[in-house]
């Protein structure tokens, strides 16, 4: 939400001053300037608060915070080792650059924190990409499944995460019954067998961070269900938001496919 109208809408446009400012409508620049925080809001449902405020913090967070983080994480691959580096988070060390997989795709990480691929380079990619080669903690591929919930943070994510990720897909798995199934070819996916999924697979967005889609189809006046889960290891290679923005800009990139290629 970058846009103060995009407030206004899920506001009671009651105008009672509780938040100390004249309108709702002020109130909703306010917020996104940054100068209120939705729970500022005494007659905004805290749950719908709640969640609209981690949205709002994702992405209508401003430009300059936005380089400033890159910067950070630009500095910090200026530093790294990356011969020592490459066998811990599953890269190849070459010509002073970092080879690192994304779903079957090498992308080349430079000195310089830049990115050069012979595929279109999301920008969805960078950040947490970045942030996974310079993260603190590296932890090796365990083959044991946790939910979003259970990794630092995820409990605060859930919504959101159900919202743009989870219902998302599912619906277009609904949609497109055979997506799931190209998606393996397309990007180095796995299929196994998972309890009464009817399809279960395993991406890796990043080397060490293996996601497992479970979607189970629609039966009679049953909905179909989908969950995403997680190797135990991506709570420690990766930290919560850049789980939540891989897994949402891969929707995104799954629905575009669907869109124009299926």
């Amino acid at each position: 939400m970058r846009n103060p109208l995009e407030i206004y809408k899920i506001l009671p446009k009651t105008n009672c001053g509780k938040c100390l400012l004249p309108s709702c409508l002020a109130f909703a620049a306010a917020v996104i300037e940054g100068r209120k925080k939705l729970r500022d809001c005494p007659e905004l449902e805290p749950a719908l608060g709640g969640e609209l405020a981690v949205d709002i913090s994702g992405s209508a967070a401003s430009e300059f915070e936005q380089a400033e983080f890159m910067d950070k994480l630009q500095s910090r691959i200026s530093l790294a080792d990356f011969q020592a580096l490459a066998p811990v988070i599953g890269a190849v060390a070459k010509d002073d650059c970092l080879i690192v997989n994304s779903l079957g795709k090498d992308f080349r990480v430079s000195r310089q924190g830049t990115l050069v691929s012979e595929c279109h380079i999301n920008p969805w990619v960078q950040a947490p990409l970045l942030s996974y080669i310079t993260n603190k903690r590296h932890a090796e591929i365990t083959g044991r499944w946790i939910s979003l919930r259970e990794i630092k943070g995820g409990i605060d994510w859930q919504g959101l995460f159900t919202s743009r990720c989870e219902t998302p897909l599912r619906k277009l798995a609904d949609d497109n019954p055979h997506l799931l199934e190209d998606i393996i070819e397309l990007f180095a996916g796995r299929e196994i067998e998972w309890y009464q999924a009817d399809i279960a697979l395993i991406l890796h967005p990043l080397p060490k961070v293996p996601i497992l889609i479970c979607y189970q189809s629609p039966e009679d006046d049953l909905e179909s269900l989908l969950t995403i889960f997680f190797d135990e290891c991506c709570a420690v290679n990766l930290q919560i938001k850049s789980i939540f923005t891989l897994c949402a800009g891969l929707v995104r990139m799954f629905t575009k496919i669907a869109e124009h290629h299926l």
